[in-house]
């Protein structure tokens, strides 16, 4: 919009400056004062949340939560908790799961569903038993007996979960903590061992000896979801030569007389060459024989495939600079397919083995020759086994090598002086083309952060392959927030083709097979499994260690002529924490659901973990997805955007920013509602920042909300419910006021429905700091302290308050009850109904009568118009010829013929139409309405022109008010000096008689 500005000459500016000066330092009249309606509230403008959010826990929590499970009406309404670890404190990114979790029960509840939550804890696996061993000051496992593994690791567990509890419920989360689940409770474990037997009688439970991701460093099978890929891996691979001593007869046609053919293999990890069993190739590729001039040997003639020459060339190149370069000569070209049957030596033993045709072979990197080892492979191993090459695996569960790799390698750790040995022995035979640095990534233990291997063992499986098409279909239906996660999470499904479900633990559920003696073949069947399921519900899962074997055993097999033993395999903790839906399944059924349970959230490497074990698990036995909504979030970084670690000191915790730190100055005690409103306030659906800055910036916040509710809370003093005018007697700037908290509410509910809670946030601070203090609050304020108490206007107002602060108060609530509990403390006295808690007054309620689009465009007409004032008014102000916009009079000219227009919103039909308002929307003590002049201002003016985009235009001309100041109201309407205006006369006359 497009303004000038006329201003007052110099000498006119310091006359009116010079009387300003001399007023500011008269004393203002206080006799008057006490006849001003001020606001009066105990709500305090600190929250001190120390001491006070304390008062309101409990029963927004614990009293609330009961309260709804036994008396909402709604439907009822479970987001299922993803277990937390129960091992040491919690963090920020706990305080993040949890605290989303609760904004959704919340807002659920409030809206009058039964809301059912139950948080969880994952109590089995590898870092609370090594937790154990280290309490028990004793590294090697083997030394003690599996029971007192357990009993220590079951201690150390429980002693987590009591203080994690006492955490969680610190951050003012709602639930069921006295009735949660353990996956360690003897229940949970029956009815996980029920999902193994019904899994195993659909045929998805079977048992196979092959590759699986082993940690050396844990001594245990691992999934796929238990490890990280370091980018950086630095492996010694090796190029070496395959002798082909047995050609095919299209390979042996194409020799040169007395040639010896040596295959070029490449691998980035040496030390699985002892478990080589063949060599595979691409049948459709085409394969280069050639001579190397650097050769010692003239006979030699090598393999590699065609379009890897170019690679070939850097690896034979001689290591001394001032060599000649080498020179590759072609001999001729063959397919692979021509290969096939082609027997080789193996490089270190001799052992002749078979080249064989592989579809995953490519020339992208490698020579195309691609030495294979099913014991280390799975590619290796699916190529292998329909050609009954069994996979062979050297290496035990230490990584070290077996006596099975030959006497010079037993013993020696695979990854270190085991690859370091095996390179040596290809050097002493002749066979080693080049060793060659290479960095890539390569998959480490989760959690003791060293690399693993791929090694053959025997172990169980659950065939996921067969139903994750299946499991596609389920999550079709399933809303998925963000969006964009559902590919990640079909990404993971469709890649996984079976699950490794036995773990080498102690502290875990047992997989409750047993053996065969003396032909180890699992005795797996629905009695002999059922019986132990019947003996864990009786006695719990530790009666798998203590019982004998005889009583583990299903009757029918006691006497059947065999001897058996028990497996000492654990199941995988995703088995445990996957089936967890079971508990929702048994206890609250609900069969006319696609789904399990309402929502699940978590973070978002839980679509490789909990959320596709629970998938795949409830598939498999009910044919549904576990979860209607699934809600993931990002991982924690600082205020620089590094994301945070405990191994570079750069975490927030969350005890911290509630209690504050030693030092209170740094770390101040920001308290519960802080936190919350930084996570509500974060956009979860990526990673998240939080820093000092951030925290400072959402304490600052709250304050501005603690302050727009005290306005209100203030001005309601006094006002009933009962007392409250309906819709049809407000004026047009109340009936404006409600339909902003009809849109605000519209827009805090669709924030909530699609569990947008940073909308929700912004949608707070808009209205609060916009909508209610930059403006409605501004104008009322004149009109609620200075009216009669009696009067309809100031009772239209308090009116508009009450509902203003009813939909601000619930619509903060679920994000920080605290401060949705103290405000309702305050104000609840004026309900005809007051309940206990804000959470039992109703959700938003904005009838639709408020929804009123045209007073919401004429208002952002007359805002704009404000603007313009306010601008002119302050250039008075800062010239200082004038202190408050009261001592002010606006003049509007409008141009000729502005009336005519036909425009509903027209700046001349607007301001006629509002005539009686603008000085209290402009807040000025007198505001007329002319034709504009064509003649020149006077000095004492200050004139700014004004356009208004497809409204019109007007000039805006400021004067000094002429009147005097009333010496209560201070607005400048009085006739005569220190004699009341023509409105509190009569109110202070009312009140002395």
């Amino acid at each position: 919009m497009a303004t000038t500005v006329n201003t007052p000459t110099s000498a006119t500016t310091s006359a009116i400056a010079a009387t300003a000066k001399k007023a500011v330092k008269e004393k203002p009249d206080q006799k008057y004062s006490s006849t001003l309606l001020l606001p009066k509230t105990e709500f305090p403008l600190r929250a001190d949340p120390a001491n006070r959010e304390a008062a309101f826990r409990k029963r927004c929590t614990a009293d609330y939560y009961s309260w709804q499970r036994e008396n909402n009406p709604g439907d009822l309404f479970v987001l299922h908790d993803g277990p937390p670890y129960a091992n040491g404190h919690l963090h920020l990114g706990h305080a993040l799961n949890k605290l989303i979790k609760d904004f959704v029960n919340r807002h659920k509840a409030i809206r009058g569903f039964k809301v059912d939550y139950r948080p969880g804890w994952d109590c089995h696996g590898l870092p609370i038993e090594l937790k154990a061993l280290a309490e028990l000051k004793v590294m090697d496992r083997t030394k003690l007996s599996p029971i007192e593994v357990r009993q220590v690791a079951q201690a150390s567990a429980r002693a987590a979960i009591a203080v994690q509890k006492q955490e969680f419920l610190s951050y003012g989360v709602m639930g069921e903590f006295d009735n949660g689940y353990q996956t360690m409770d003897k229940d949970f474990e029956t009815r996980q061992l029920k999902v193994f037997y019904e899994m195993m009688n659909k045929g998805l439970i079977y048992r196979a000896n092959k590759p699986v991701y082993w940690s050396p460093s844990s001594q245990t099978a691992l999934a796929e979801s238990e490890l990280e890929y370091k980018e950086d891996h630095k492996s010694r691979s090796a190029w070496v030569a395959f002798n082909m001593d047995k050609p095919s007869k299209a390979l042996s046609d194409m020799l040169p007389a007395s040639a010896s053919i040596q295959a070029v293999i490449w691998t980035t990890t040496p030390w699985t060459l002892p478990a080589n069993r063949a060599v595979a190739v691409h049948p459709k590729l085409s394969y280069t024989l050639f001579r190397a001039s650097n050769s010692t040997d003239r006979n030699a003639v090598y393999l590699a495939a065609t379009d890897r020459m170019e690679e070939m060339q850097k690896r034979f190149a001689s290591k001394d600079e001032n060599a000649a370069p080498v020179v590759l000569e072609p001999i001729g070209q063959i397919l692979g397919e021509e290969l096939v049957g082609t027997q080789y030596q193996h490089p270190l033993t001799c052992e002749s083995l078979p080249i064989v045709a592989a579809d995953y072979v490519t020339a992208d990197s490698g020579s195309g020759l691609v030495h294979t080892a099913p014991g280390h492979g799975m590619d290796d191993y699916k190529a292998c086994l329909p050609l009954g090459i069994e996979a062979f695996c050297p290496v035990n569960n230490v990584g070290k090598f077996t006596a099975e790799a030959g006497e010079e390698l037993e013993g020696l750790a695979v990854q270190t002086e085991g690859t370091a040995k095996v390179l040596e022995m290809l050097q002493d035979k002749g066979t080693l083309i080049q060793e060659q640095p290479y960095t890539h990534k390569y998959p480490y233990d989760w959690r003791t952060k060293k690399p693993i291997i791929l090694r053959a063992t025997s172990q169980w499986f659950a065939n996921v392959g067969s139903i994750k098409e299946d499991a596609l279909k389920a999550i079709e239906g399933v809303k998925i927030v963000p969006e964009s996660s559902r590919r990640r999470l079909e990404g993971f499904v469709l890649s996984r083709s079976e699950w490794c479900i036995s773990r080498q633990r102690s502290w875990g559920v047992p997989i409750p097979v047993m053996y065969n003696e003396d032909t180890d073949e699992p005795l797996l069947t629905k009695a002999s499994v059922q019986h132990i399921i019947n003996t864990v519900k009786e006695h719990g899962s530790d009666a798998w260690w203590t019982m004998s074997t005889e009583e583990l055993l299903a009757p029918e097999y006691r006497n059947d002529g065999n001897r058996y033993r028990r497996g000492t395999d654990t199941m995988d903790v995703w088995f445990d924490s996957g089936t967890s839906w079971t508990m929702i399944e048994e206890k609250m059924p609900r069969p006319h659901l696609p789904f399990v349970a309402d929502v699940y959230s978590e973070g978002s490497d839980q679509h490789r973990g909990w959320f596709q074990s629970s998938l795949l698990t409830s598939v498999a036995l009910t044919g549904k997805a576990p979860f209607g909504t699934l809600i993931t979030h990002g991982f924690l970084l600082d205020a620089k955007g590094f994301k945070q670690s405990k191994s570079i000191g750069n975490t927030v915790d969350p005890a911290v920013v509630i209690n504050g730190g030693k030092n209170l100055q740094k770390d101040p005690a920001y308290g519960t509602d802080v936190l919350r409103l930084w996570a509500a306030s974060s956009e979860y659906t990526k990673d998240i920042a939080i820093g000092k800055t951030i925290l400072t910036q959402v304490a600052e916040s709250i304050r501005k909300f603690r302050n727009t509710a005290r306005f209100m809370l203030g001005n309601l003093n006094g006002f009933k419910e009962s007392e409250a005018l309906p819709y049809e007697q407000l004026s047009r700037l109340d009936k404006f006021m409600l339909s902003e908290v009809y849109n605000f509410s519209r827009n805090v509910n669709a924030g909530y429905d699609e569990f947008m809670f940073n909308k929700v946030f912004t949608q707070l601070q808009y209205f609060t700091s916009t909508t209610l203090s930059s403006f409605y609050l501004d104008v009322i304020k004149d009109t609620l302290y200075s009216d009669s108490q009696k009067s309809l206007e100031r009772r239209a107002i308090q009116t508009v308050l009450f509902h203003t602060l009813n939909a601000f108060t619930r619509s903060i609530a679920p994000l920080a009850p605290h401060l949705g509990e103290e405000v309702y403390e305050h104000y609840r006295d004026c309900m005809t109904h007051p309940q206990p808690t804000v959470f039992r007054s109703g959700w938003l309620d904005a009838p639709e009568t408020w929804n009123d689009q045209a007073l919401r465009d004429e208002f952002a007409v007359l805002k704009q118009l404000r603007a313009e004032v306010n601008q002119l008014l302050e250039l008075a102000r800062t010239a200082k010829v004038i202190r408050s916009s009261l001592e002010a009079v606006v003049e509007i000219q409008l141009p000729p013929g502005a009336e005519s227009s036909e425009n509903k919103l027209a700046l001349s039909k607007l301001v006629h139409s509002y005539a009686d308002d603008l000085k209290k929307l402009f807040i000025t003590s007198d505001v007329t309405i002319t034709k504009a002049s064509s003649q020149s201002p006077e000095d004492d003016v200050y004139v700014r022109d004004v356009l208004l985009p497809r409204v019109g235009s007007c000039k805006l001309v400021m004067r000094k008010a002429q009147l005097h100041k009333c010496p209560r109201c201070w607005t400048f309407t009085s006739p005569a000096q220190d004699t009341l205006c023509s409105r509190c006369g009569p109110v202070v006359a009312s009140l002395q008689s």
